[in-house]
């Protein structure tokens, strides 16, 4: 029987993140990336481009840099609502002189990839119009082809006075280092209701609910039966994925408990761990 899946308002929500020091990472955060801080109070701080919450940072004194080789965190990925927004956050990155690990054409989107100074991944990014997207025999087919930047530069607006991100900016992905990719699938797709948009050779997978390229990437670049990422070092504490329709909800959460996965209530979301000790958080818009 085909699980019911989630509905096409799903999307993710705030990611957490450990961090050794919090003012340091908000410098960062604010200063390189365009985030502005919403709340803050001891040891923890919640950012975003405009109204809606998009990072969570908790401060970990003496907190090691991420450790590789293990499961957490690839990167969290920021959307930016156009072409000019995303040239604009080129430009202001190369100005302050932002070291920048790497830019791609996926064919869906463009991307510049970064990391903070706790070693967190980050992907910033804005999508082409889905009638753009590349499809080989009517599936999606996303490539990792050269990034344009010097087109991308010139994208932006002219005159423009760089203020940050543009609040219309969103957590478009999340990027997930995972143990075994088989469980890491089944949980997602068949539990969860996310749907398959693209197999990576035999160490990723994209899911998604209503035909978005990918909510969630899925890899074991890590190392098959990687194990989780140590409770010493800056880390994925938890992502949100935001489900507006209640009933998608419920009936997510009964696929979940009907396969023995420990769901705990947390404040006004749901939380679980997949099969490779990430936490994500469930809730309702």
């Amino acid at each position: 029987m085909v699980p019911a899946r989630l509905g096409p308002a799903t999307h993710c929500g705030v990611v957490a993140l450990s961090v050794r020091h919090l003012e340091r990472s908000l410098r960062y955060y604010t200063d390189r990336i365009g985030l502005r801080v919403q709340q803050q109070s001891a040891g923890e701080a919640l950012l975003g481009a405009g109204t809606q919450a998009l990072l969570r940072l908790v401060e970990q004194p003496g907190a090691l840099s991420v450790q590789r080789n293990h499961t957490g965190l690839y990167h969290f990925a920021l959307l930016t609502p156009n072409r000019a927004a995303l040239g604009c956050l080129l430009a202001h990155l190369l100005e302050t002189q932002t070291p920048i690990d790497g830019a791609s054409d996926h064919g869906v989107s463009e991307a510049l990839y970064l990391t903070d100074p706790d070693g967190h991944g980050i992907e910033l990014y804005r999508d082409r119009q889905r009638a753009e997207w590349p499809l080989v025999a009517g599936k999606l087919t996303m490539t990792i082809d050269p990034l344009d930047v010097h087109d991308l530069r010139a994208a932006a607006l002219p005159q423009r006075t760089w203020n940050g991100l543009e609040p219309e900016t969103t957590v478009g992905h999340v990027h997930l280092h995972v143990a075994d990719l088989a469980a890491a699938e089944h949980f997602y797709v068949e539990l969860l209701g996310l749907d398959l948009m693209q197999r990576f050779g035999r160490q990723a997978v994209f899911v998604s609910a209503g035909g978005y390229h990918h909510h969630l990437g899925l890899n074991t670049w890590a190392g098959q039966g990687a194990p989780p990422a140590p409770a010493a070092a800056a880390r994925l504490l938890c992502w949100e994925l935001v489900i507006p329709a209640p009933a998608d909800l419920q009936a997510a959460l009964e696929r979940l408990a009907a396969a023995g996965c420990s769901v705990t209530a947390v404040a006004n979301s749901w939380q679980v761990s997949d099969p490779s000790a990430n936490v994500v958080q469930l809730r309702v818009a």
